[in-house]
């Protein structure tokens, strides 16, 4: 392992074979550092972070500081956890869990692009492309192979669904579902079929996806309608998951169809089908 002379290292810090850390890093607390990690000048790791294998950390990122949570209280045991192969890019905060025994989590193979904002006990899947600037609430869930669009922002709690992709200086404050573009705030522009073809999906596969968008989006059905309708077909599993992301979404619902602005489909946002509050 290589530590530069102007780094400080927390002496429980556990470092492993052929880790890089940079100048004037700072380690404030107890880390766990995976084989092949390279930390780049002045990143600062706080409180308990765990970090796997072959990750880049960027210059002057900060990960494990205190959550933005005016209810936090310092002496809360959380952290933050990193899976294998991710490259965090310069500037980006991701902040520990704010209760008890939380954690704010990162899977593995991920791109967090310069000055991405990670609030605390977000959870990121595998494979997610997060472009610059981009800013995620509390508690925010994203899919595997996800790509969020620079400047990007969500709302606590929101969930982003596998595969979907989100337009640049877009805005969230409800459920975005799986293989679906998002753009604006809270509508949906139609499927992420460059991303489904990455995905190796077949163009079968495709087609009834698109089946499924048209139920849900385009058939005229408010929410519990469509799924009830989408209970009686026999979908595949990458379909019958889009459902039920669908099924779980919370008292903020669904994001809506663009094409309802200039009625050409009725679709309302709340899972029973009502006016929003």
């Amino acid at each position: 392992m290589k530590i530069h002379p102007t780094a400080v290292v927390h002496p429980e810090t556990e470092i492993g074979e052929d880790v890089e850390i940079g100048p004037y890093v700072c380690i404030e607390g107890r880390a766990d550092i995976g084989q092949g990690t390279v930390i780049y000048a002045h990143a600062i790791l706080s409180g308990t972070v765990r970090i796997g294998k072959g990750n880049t950390i960027g210059h002057g990122a900060i990960i494990g500081a205190y959550p933005q949570d005016l209810s936090f209280k310092p002496q809360t045991r959380s952290e933050v956890r990193i899976g294998d192969g991710n490259v965090i890019r310069e500037l980006s905060t991701i902040h520990r869990g704010t209760g008890e025994g939380t954690a704010t989590v990162v899977g593995n193979d991920n791109f967090l692009m310069a000055g991405t904002h990670l609030a605390h006990n977000v959870q990121i899947g595998n494979n997610v492309i997060i472009a610059n600037n981009s800013l995620l609430g509390g508690h925010v869930q994203i899919g595997d192979r996800a790509f969020l669009g620079g400047g990007s922002v969500y709302h606590q709690h929101v969930r982003i669904g596998l595969l979907a992709l989100t337009q640049g200086l877009s805005a969230f404050s409800q459920d975005l579902p799986p293989y679906v573009i998002g753009a604006e705030r809270n509508w949906v522009a139609g499927l992420n079929i460059v991303g489904m073809r990455r995905a190796g999906f077949s163009a079968e596969l495709r087609k009834e996806v698109k089946t499924a968008f048209q139920l849900l989006y385009k058939s005229g059905l408010n929410l519990r309608e469509a799924v009830e309708k989408a209970d009686e077909i026999n979908w595949s599993p990458e379909v019958r998951l889009f459902f039920d992301f669908v099924k779980e979404a919370k008292k903020r619902g669904l994001v809506t169809w663009f094409g309802t602005r200039h009625g050409s489909a009725r679709h309302d946002r709340t899972k029973d089908g009502g006016a929003e509050d």
